[in-house]
């Protein structure tokens, strides 16, 4: 069969779209042109793509199963013609570096102490994005790399994704909490009777049904607020323990134990980034930086 790129672009955006006239404007082009390219490309494939039932565009069953296919190889030729392009060009001068609210400070610092020992020029701007907004600036070429809390490492992904290791989340609450009173057969009980705070950028994540105990829930969007209002008394949370531990003689937090959870919630750290040859050095030395100082906080037996 003899299809092209541009037929198979048009087909996800359709698809994604669910209407001819929002995939022409995503592509930038008439949606006389989008209704030739899939025409065409439904002679090319002897199968009916879509069923135009008056605004709304049908996905058939064939290209239900194509759709899986078209956006592997779609985003293969996005890395494909990223990479080919990064090769003209020189190392980076500047980076936007995107990460979950929940990142340790300290580990942001690191990475920032060692891109300046190793890229002294590289200017590097921080930014504190979920997810799902890291993938779409990364796909934009606004993001250049991101340190997220879900590990993908799909081949579908049009960015190179490396897992690089586990952060352990602990259930805290300040030490004068009634929670902190109770014995350890007793606190799973009590966690759904008590206010409890989640980090915002969690429940964008998708995993409020992983960390949610309690009926009774409230949404912060910044960590540090989330931890001042726990050491207040006004609720217990998820916290990462190596930000507790960073913090552990100003903190008046206590852990909680509970029979019903024995194991820490531990979350995959993966470092997402642009398959270009200007990011493969500043990669590598951000992958290090991070990997080195979550051996580090290994290696004082408590994480």
């Amino acid at each position: 069969m003899n299809f092209s790129l541009e037929q198979l672009h048009t087909f996800v955006a359709v698809y994604e779209n669910g209407s001819f006239s929002e995939a022409a404007v995503k592509l930038g082009k008439h949606r006389t042109t989008v209704g030739q390219v899939i025409t065409n490309l439904e002679d090319v494939l002897a199968v009916d793509l879509f069923e135009r039932v008056g605004r709304r565009t049908i996905p058939s069953k064939e290209a239900q199963l194509l759709y899986h296919y078209a956006k592997l190889t779609t985003a293969q030729a996005q890395a494909f013609d990223k990479m080919a392009l990064s090769l003209s060009y020189g190392e980076l001068e500047s980076i936007t570096f995107a990460y979950c609210s929940f990142m340790p400070n300290d580990v942001i610092v690191r990475i920032r102490l060692a891109l300046e020992k190793h890229f002294p020029s590289l200017k590097v701007n921080f930014i504190i994005r979920n997810q799902r907004q890291i993938k779409q600036g990364i796909d934009d070429d606004e993001i250049h790399f991101g340190l997220v809390n879900v590990d993908e490492r799909t081949a579908r992904n049009s960015f190179n994704s490396t897992f690089l290791a586990y952060v352990s989340f602990g259930l805290y609450a300040a030490t004068n909490h009634p929670l902190t009173q109770l014995r350890k057969q007793q606190v799973y009980g009590g966690l759904k009777t008590h206010r409890q705070l989640i980090l915002k950028s969690h429940l964008e994540d998708g995993l409020g049904k992983k960390i949610s105990l309690s009926p009774d829930i409230e949404e912060v969007d910044d960590i540090a607020l989330l931890i001042n209002l726990v050491q207040q008394g006004m609720g217990y949370a998820l916290l990462p323990r190596i930000t507790v531990h960073e913090l552990k003689q100003v903190l008046q937090l206590s852990e909680l134990q509970s029979d019903e959870i024995r194991d820490h919630v531990r979350f995959p750290v993966s470092l997402w980034s642009p398959h270009t040859k200007a990011a493969l050095g500043i990669k590598k030395v951000i992958s290090e930086a991070v990997v080195d100082y979550i051996k580090e906080i290994r290696a004082k037996d408590w994480d």
